[in-house]
């Protein structure tokens, strides 16, 4: 009877287990400085696979133009030129995830994590990201889109300057550096820097190819737990 018992309570967390596993839906980062064209891709990716995309810059948006609480307090931050701590934008994540969960494929993460803390902070509070797409593109090319946006923008930014922007674009690349390698061989299952100067359609098709391979890996292990 004991035996019977123990098996039956066996069988249920296994199928509890497999239960977790294959509703775990892929978390994906999305890496790529100003002009790299990774809101385009980001875009294809929703359309061919129907994830929720996040950027933390249009949640702080939103929260701000929401008129909530947190949003004034958000507001009064950023006027004063000071900068929304990590632990705030990671709120916003976090409640945005937990918003979607029950009816997302996936998740995109635009815009973050900005530096290897950042990463570390996202895994400990949200959870592990399956894969880290890194769209690269060169300095000089970032730099002359930037400053086309700029040139069309109808309010000018004292630092939009070349100067400016190339400072700005070399501390991207070094953050952005050691939130490969920080993770190549540790939490994410697979890390890809994708040269973001190609056309569209050729970008995604290597977008795709691993994408794919995260989710057949996943619902391996979903099958065999």
């Amino acid at each position: 009877m004991a035996m019977k018992k123990e098996a039956q309570e066996k069988l249920k967390a296994e199928e509890l287990r497999k239960a977790q596993a294959a509703a775990d839906i892929p978390i994906i980062w999305i890496l790529g400085g100003p002009g790299c064209g990774k809101g385009t891709q980001c875009a294809k990716i929703v359309e061919k696979y129907g994830f929720t995309h996040l950027s933390s810059g249009d949640l702080l948006r939103n929260e701000v133009a929401s008129g909530s609480d947190k949003g004034r307090q958000l507001q009064a931050v950023m006027s004063s030129g000071g900068l929304v701590s990590n632990d705030e934008v990671l709120s916003l994540l976090n409640d945005a995830v937990n918003r979607a969960k029950g009816g997302s494929k996936g998740f995109l993460i635009d815009g973050y994590p900005r530096e290897k803390t950042q990463g570390v902070a996202f895994e400990e509070r949200i959870g592990p990201a399956d894969l880290a797409l890194y769209f690269d593109c060169s300095e000089d090319t970032m730099l002359k889109r930037i400053l086309a946006r700029a040139a069309a923008a109808a309010v000018k930014r004292s630092d939009d300057n070349e100067e400016t922007i190339r400072a700005r674009l070399q501390t991207f690349k070094q953050n952005t550096s050691a939130i490969l390698e920080l993770y190549a061989d540790k939490t994410l299952t697979a890390s890809s820097k994708i040269n973001a100067e190609r056309d569209v359609d050729d970008i995604f098709q290597e977008v795709v190819q691993a994408i794919d391979c995260v989710l057949k890996k996943k619902a391996k292990i979903a099958a065999h737990c």
